[in-house]
């Protein structure tokens, strides 16, 4: 793609880490961002170098949600010139008689975008919450596999204040991670809460000094990247994600079952026992890129012949 221009993608010793790099704006969210988001994961996906994402901000926020500056038409797409749809090649969902196609490529919001992207990575992803965290700018953090907030993080689910309702999928995602009760509240108060209530509230899994927070966030990638076999992480982070949706414990025992087999066939069990019989560290040699099981995606419809 063409050079970044609102993020940083950086990666060095197996870590990626993904910046939203527009300070002066308190990295608000424009579709220019979204695309250079799905294209960040697309290339972690794709490098095997790459064990484990941090996603952070640049300067004093972490994202303050939507860029504002279209003003009273920020979420009227007919009424903005450049509709994000528009400009992607897709045209308008307005039929000639004015009614709304709601099933046209256009009317797809870009923070789901965003977050179905996150969510199909095949690398974990630490959130490193700096700052202000608004709008989209919380509701791309809810795949997030793990969320590490600054003391000084500010969050708010603030739609209804603004007179819409939350995107991004965060309808499945939110309650998903804190509850229905609790989601809620966030989303019917619209108000802005610090970290502490957001980790009472389950929406983070812990709180820092300012000056800790990539520190701790890098570490716990480091001991991803160091210590556990990609296939696996890759793997398990699927398996725990699409079983939030499972109808039944039964579909969870035929994927373990399943994964359990594939993997015990591959070099990875073996150098992970030997490994540990061995008082040694493991050298995993099974990569992302080539040593996926069978089986996987099992959740994509296959036609065969």
């Amino acid at each position: 793609m063409a050079a970044r221009q609102e993020t940083r993608l950086d990666i060095a010793d197996g870590i990626a880490t993904l910046t939203l790099n527009r300070p002066e704006k308190m990295n608000a969210f424009t579709g220019t961002m979204m695309k250079e988001i799905i294209a960040a994961f697309d290339e972690t996906d794709a490098r095997d170098d790459v064990r484990a994402v941090i996603m952070t901000g640049a300067g004093r926020a972490f994202c303050a949600g939507a860029d504002l500056s279209a003003g009273a038409e920020t979420f009227d797409y007919d009424a903005r010139s450049g509709d994000p749809g528009a400009r992607a090649g897709h045209g308008s969902p307005v039929r000639a008689d004015g009614s709304v196609d709601y099933s046209h490529e256009a009317v797809r919001d870009g923070g789901g975008r965003v977050t179905l992207r996150i969510f199909e990575s095949l690398k974990p992803v630490i959130g490193a919450i700096n700052g202000a965290a608004v709008g989209i700018g919380v509701t791309m953090q809810l795949p997030m596999d793990i969320r590490i907030a600054s003391e000084t993080a500010r969050f708010g689910f603030v739609f209804a204040r603004r007179g819409i309702v939350p995107e991004a999928a965060s309808s499945w995602f939110l309650p998903r991670l804190v509850g229905i009760a609790q989601a809620m509240e966030w989303c019917a108060t619209g108000r802005v809460f610090g970290a502490q209530e957001a980790l009472a509230g389950r929406l983070v899994s812990r709180v820092v000094p300012p000056d800790q927070l990539l520190a701790t966030a890098t570490a716990l990638a480091r001991e991803i990247a160091d210590n556990t076999a990609p296939v696996s992480v890759a793997l398990t982070r699927q398996m725990l994600w699409r079983m939030l949706g499972a109808d039944h414990p039964m579909e969870a025992h035929k994927l373990d079952s399943r994964a359990i087999y594939a993997r015990g066939r591959q070099a990875d069990a073996k150098e992970g026992v030997m490994s540990f019989l061995e008082k040694r560290p493991a050298t995993y040699p099974d990569k992302v890129s080539d040593a996926m099981p069978d089986f996987y995606p099992w959740w994509q419809p296959r036609t065969y012949g």
